[in-house]
């Protein structure tokens, strides 16, 4: 994405951001259930128009979705753990990607420089499970090992601005 010059926008290919579409996209991380009426008055737009940018946003793949952001330990997840997985030297990513995916627990994965080819978040209900999620993890083709960080407490999660 770069600044498009003397606009105030920036252009990644044919989308184009400007400051306001900025502003509501910042709104929208720290509210998704806004209303267009309460994003207007914020933005300084009608609520026909806000409607009309965030469906644009929506449209060209810059706001993805809207989900509920839960109190993991409401739920019983009262273990989080990042698992860093070191691959062996003859791997299919794709396959190992799939795989990943299919295991309970893992929340989030990134793929990473370093000793490590993937960071996995976890987040389960106690230790049993996390061991769990770890053999699993470790019998997949392509694993040759894990290093796993337990999270003793989260100081935030999901910053925005």
């Amino acid at each position: 994405m770069r600044a498009a010059r003397g606009t105030g926008r920036h252009e990644d290919g044919d989308k184009a951001i400007d400051a306001v579409d900025q502003h509501l996209i910042e709104l929208l991380r720290a509210n998704g259930r806004a209303s267009y009426a309460e994003l207007a008055r914020q933005v300084g737009l009608s609520s026909p128009a806000v409607h009309e940018r965030v469906g644009k946003l929506e449209a060209a793949g810059v706001i993805t979705g809207y989900r509920a952001v839960i109190e993991p330990s409401s739920v019983g997840l009262d273990v989080t753990a990042l698992v860093g997985v070191i691959e062996s030297d003859s791997v299919d990513d794709t396959g190992l990607e799939a795989a990943m995916r299919e295991v309970s627990g893992i929340e989030d994965c990134w793929r990473v420089a370093g000793s490590e080819g993937y960071v996995l978040k976890v987040r389960v209900a106690d230790i049993p499970a996390l061991e769990s999620t770890v053999n699993a993890l470790n019998r997949i083709r392509g694993v040759a090992r894990t290093r796993t960080t337990v999270v003793l407490s989260t100081k935030w999660e999901g910053r925005h601005g």
